[in-house]
């Protein structure tokens, strides 16, 4: 195997390791940041806190924090799916250079 094709085997490894780590961000955005939010403002609005306290509170926890810490998820994911992308780009550069190579061999092994 050659050089090229180890630092390529080795630069999938990091990106698959890197798109599993994001997976694992992802999730802890989903459930620690949140859900516990939603829970809070279901309890809110379900009565535990009444008055225009509380009606302010859930209009501003939903306008800036839920949307805020969906941005943070979407940005994630953005990421994942671009680095996945650059490694299926990765791949068909290196499949055609290789065709390109086996190629080349074909022609200068009919020469010699």
């Amino acid at each position: 195997m050659s050089l090229i094709s180890k630092l390529l085997r080795f630069a999938r490894q990091v990106v698959a390791n890197v798109t599993s780590q994001l997976n694992q961000q992802f999730n802890v955005v989903e459930q620690q940041a949140l859900a516990p939010i939603r829970g809070i403002i279901g309890q809110v609005t379900g009565g535990v806190w009444k008055g225009d306290g509380a009606t302010k509170f859930v209009e501003e926890v939903s306008r800036l924090m839920i949307p805020g810490v969906g941005r943070v998820g979407e940005q994630i994911k953005t990421l994942n799916g671009n680095l996945t992308r650059a490694v299926n780009v990765m791949d068909q550069a290196d499949a055609q250079v290789n065709s390109l190579v086996r190629g080349l061999a074909d022609v200068f092994g009919g020469i010699f």
